[in-house]
């Protein structure tokens, strides 16, 4: 292992309401001739897409539209958005949405500067040269997706998630603008808040955790735990929701930085096996995760537990532990996150899904090892829980 670190983040960095106003200078610094806008259908019948094209639109920026993008986007999502961004005489993107857009337009970048197939970029740094440049105008507080150096393809054939870690689709601007979140619907604004505690957390106990990581995870966790539930119960709560901007952003930083765990090499499977929602995923496994982890990780589990505002005094490190574990499932319970059983997942898949598991990307940060009986016990306790 080297002696020294080398962070990972955006080039340019917004956060605040009226974000998106900044694009059209950024445009120009980067000599921008037309840009492939990536987004879904849902965002686009919202009118969250025109609220950006239309700052476009006043500056003049030329543009071509994909709204393919599904939920756990696949090979196939991919190929055709990047097809439009060669048709269109593209040179540059600008993803709109959650993790699902921003992902795809990351593979779509990584692509037109390297060319080839996105399956050959499965893995950690598989790619040689910077994608072109990316505008990710995040709408979710949770995926991080905007501010990190991975995105996620699901493979059709296989049926499973490929991970990609790769500093070349980073984003030359990640734009966090609480005004485009505001209609978010409770189930969503749960799911995806859900998904940047999990950031945090995985990232500030992973193997390759660092002052700078521990920093920002354990601030973002400490926003969460503030702002989370009021922006469910409040959607149009902006102090609520630049709080969870701040918190998803740090917590993407974070991890993109210091890796994350289990939790997401298990959910990565549900993602691909039944196309449960990423967010859903990470609420349902964390608190079994965090169970199965506590062993090697309880004092930093207790610095969790501090940060979302729980009074340790007296406790031992165990009970600390244990608290911070009661928390999470608490807000999930109030935010109405569905359990396993309430999710498309199968018994009899258990030992594929534990051993894909076993093979992501994300499981070698995880603070305890790991095996293959050790990952079907959790995905079960999980299951009987609810």
């Amino acid at each position: 292992m080297s002696n020294y670190r080398e962070l990972y983040q955006p080039a340019h960095t917004i956060i605040g309401r009226g974000g998106i106003q900044a694009m059209p200078r950024h445009i120009d610094l980067i000599s921008g001739h037309k840009a492939l806008v990536v987004t879904d259908e849902g965002l686009k019948k919202i009118g969250t897409l025109k609220k950006v094209t239309d700052v476009l639109d006043a500056q003049g920026k030329s543009y071509a539209v994909y709204t393919g993008v599904k939920p756990n986007p696949t090979v196939t999502i991919v190929n055709e958005a990047k097809a439009v961004y060669d048709r269109e005489n593209c040179d540059y993107l600008i993803g709109i949405g959650g993790g699902s857009p921003l992902d795809v337009a990351k593979a779509v970048s990584i692509l037109a500067g390297n060319g080839g197939n996105i399956e050959d970029y499965n893995g950690l740094d598989k790619s040689k040269r910077a994608g072109t440049p990316l505008i990710a105008v995040n709408t979710t507080a949770g995926t991080g997706s905007e501010v990190t150096r991975a995105y996620v393809v699901t493979d059709e054939v296989k049926k499973s998630k490929m991970l990609m870690v790769d500093a070349n689709c980073l984003s030359y601007l990640a734009i966090n603008d609480p005004e485009l979140m505001a209609d978010m619907p409770p189930a969503l604004t749960a799911a995806t808040g859900m998904d940047a505690l999990t950031h945090a957390i995985e990232a500030y106990v992973s193997r390759s955790h660092f002052p700078f990581t521990d920093g920002i995870a354990l601030e973002a966790v400490a926003l969460v735990g503030k702002s989370l539930e009021k922006a469910y119960r409040n959607g149009h709560d902006l102090e609520a929701r630049t709080d969870m901007c701040w918190a998803e952003y740090m917590a993407g930083l974070a991890f993109s930085n210091a890796g994350l765990g289990m939790v997401h090499a298990m959910a990565h499977q549900l993602g691909g096996f039944y196309n449960t929602p990423h967010g859903v995923a990470n609420a349902i496994l964390l608190p079994y995760v965090m169970r199965y982890n506590s062993p090697a990780c309880k004092e930093r589990y207790g610095d969790v537990a501090r940060a979302l505002g729980i009074n340790v005094s007296g406790m031992t490190a165990d009970q600390a532990s244990m608290a911070a574990i009661e928390y999470i499932e608490g807000m999930k319970r109030r935010m109405k996150i569905p359990g396993l059983s309430e999710t498309s997942f199968r018994p009899g898949d258990v030992v594929t899904l534990s051993l894909h598991a076993l093979e992501d990307t994300g499981m070698p940060e995880n603070p305890r090892e790991a095996s293959l009986v050790d990952v079907q016990k959790v995905f079960m306790d999980a299951y009987y829980a609810g």
